[in-house]
């Protein structure tokens, strides 16, 4: 069996609980926190494609009664931000993915130039750990006989050398998650009624963003509903802003 199918398994394994636990399987997945990371992303994503996108139909919903060009602005608003969002993490994640390769390739060299301090240096992070000299020593010497550079790169940089960042993954998640977010107000504003268009779309808007709030809160452990009240908040400021600035611009230029 290859190193790399066995750490996959390794991975896939549940650990039993203690007997009576209601759980009796958990989960450990070295992973855990990058795919929380990505899960929270997909979130904050989806919740500015819903606020900048409202923003934008219910201020063009201001300026005109035209459903037409509440759509298009719409549509032109969706994916422009969600190409620019897209945008932005590739090259973001790209910056992160070079320094991490950068990092492990110094690792690596340190490696090969040095392995008797770098096998000091890791015993000595496995001191600062709370092991023992001993246990330390050994442990190190064990990691570093299976695999070096994963050993201090996990320890060292906390990296895992197999699993680096993916800024295609990046880009992929937030050019959907905002695509998602921002069909709900664009929808609403379009398919109701002209005298209701602005209303709904604000009540629809201002559901989802606590919804997304609270949902956020909950995968970085925080208080639901303080964060939920923060979106909500943000969010009707932001229509209201573009609303009036619609209206204002609108009058105007006599649309």
């Amino acid at each position: 069996m290859s190193r790399r199918k066995a750490k996959r398994e390794g991975r896939s394994r549940r650990r039993p609980g203690p007997p009576g636990d209601p759980r009796p399987t958990e989960p450990h997945h070295e992973s855990l926190g990058s795919r929380l990371n990505w899960l929270r992303a997909g979130v904050l994503g989806a919740n500015d494609g819903i606020v900048s996108t409202a923003g934008l139909v219910v201020g063009v919903a201001g300026a005109t009664a035209s459903a037409t060009a509440v759509l298009v602005a719409g549509v032109a608003g969706m994916f422009s931000g969600a190409l620019s969002m897209a945008l932005g993490e590739y090259v973001s994640v790209s910056t992160q993915r070079d320094t991490e390769r950068a990092a492990l390739a110094r690792e690596r060299r340190e490696l090969e130039e040095d392995p008797g301090a770098e096998l000091e240096e890791l015993a000595g992070l496995y001191r600062d750990r709370g092991l023992d000299a001993d246990l330390a020593r050994r442990v190190a010497e064990q990691l570093t006989a299976r695999d070096a550079l994963r050993a201090h790169a996990e320890v060292e940089l906390r990296l895992d050398s197999d699993e680096l960042t993916d800024p295609w993954q990046a880009a992929l998640a937030s050019f959907l998650s905002f695509l998602a977010g921002a069909l709900v107000p664009l929808l609403l504003i379009t398919l109701s009624p002209a005298d209701w268009r602005v209303g709904t779309t604000v009540a629809a808007v201002t559901a989802a963003v606590a919804l997304l709030g609270a949902v956020s809160a909950r995968l970085g452990g925080a208080a639901p509903l303080r964060a939920a009240l923060r979106c909500v908040v943000g969010g009707l400021l932001a229509m209201a802003v573009t609303f009036a600035i619609g209206t204002a611009v609108g009058g105007a230029a006599g649309a």
